[in-house]
């Protein structure tokens, strides 16, 4: 009854995305993106996770968001994503209501990796290549993807390259640690070389400081050089990594509490200080 349940509420859903939203995605983003009075409550709940939210990503920006855990960071991305829609306020891409947009046709400008990730047992081209699908089969796309994920060693181990099964569950399949599953996962969210929004929600969490931080370092100096107005959004727990935001959102309590760059906000000596200020701490 529970499955059941869950099924027939997914059907619901499915069935108002698809009468909701007509436009085309825009191709630029001129404008950036608009978040206007917005607030948002899970189906079945009445608890605010966001809560008269506005902000502007502007054209062209790496936003790093932060916050502490339940603050609302992972959510507001999915709203961006178009994933749900908000209680209240709206969004605003290309000066068109979010709400107003064909799903499909957002979602083919989206990319990005995301913390709770799936292990596709797949062949590793297929694992990497679902990013995109259209490209799934092209191979030096693949490999593009994985080079610009630092995946390549992991490549390089792997017995059959990208012929290689992946799981130990099928024949001659290999298993890999939960830190190779992941930069796999950052590989699929790079197959797309030219997103309107990336979304990188602490994909690399089982990856160390240095590695991250030169990850998203190498990602957000190519999406500057860009014209069609492409918005980088960050979200991690280290604050060594989102330093490189041109900008950064500080979420508490569901509340947006504090923006601007990483030197204005430790002017500010505010909420974003002092957590920058007790992680520092931890790695003296």
């Amino acid at each position: 009854m529970d499955g059941a349940q869950r099924l027939a509420w997914l059907e619901d859903y499915a069935a108002g995305e698809h009468e909701a939203g007509k436009l085309a995605a825009p191709e630029t983003l001129a404008d950036g993106i608009r978040v206007e009075g917005l607030s948002f409550a899970y189906p079945g709940s009445e608890k605010l996770v966001l809560d008269g939210i506005d902000l502007h990503f502007e054209p062209g920006s790496v936003v790093a968001i932060v916050g502490e855990n339940g603050a609302g960071k992972s959510t507001l991305v999915k709203l961006l994503a178009k994933l749900y829609a908000p209680s209240k306020g709206r969004i605003l891409v290309g000066g068109q209501d979010l709400r107003d947009l064909d799903s499909a046709s957002w979602r083919g400008k989206l990319s990005g990796a995301f913390q709770d990730f799936f292990k596709f047992e797949f062949k590793t081209q297929h694992a990497v290549g679902l990013g995109d699908l259209a490209k799934m089969d092209d191979r030096p796309a693949v490999e593009r993807a994985i080079n610009e994920a630092g995946a390549d060693d992991l490549l390089a181990r792997l017995p059959r390259g990208l012929d290689t099964q992946l799981g130990a569950a099928w024949p001659e399949g290999v298993e890999l640690s939960f830190g190779q599953w992941q930069k796999l996962a950052v590989a699929r969210g790079f197959m797309r070389p030219t997103p309107l929004l990336l979304i990188l929600d602490e994909p690399t969490a089982a990856l160390d400081a240095e590695t991250e931080s030169g990850l998203f370092e190498r990602y957000a100096q190519a999406a500057r050089k860009r014209r069609d107005g492409r918005i980088t959004i960050l979200i991690s727990h280290r604050f060594s990594t989102v330093r490189i935001a041109d900008k950064i959102v500080v979420l508490d309590g569901s509340r947006l509490v504090e923006t601007g760059s990483h030197a204005e906000l430790m002017a500010k000596e505010g909420r974003y200080a002092d957590l920058y200020r007790i992680q520092a701490k931890g790695y003296r």
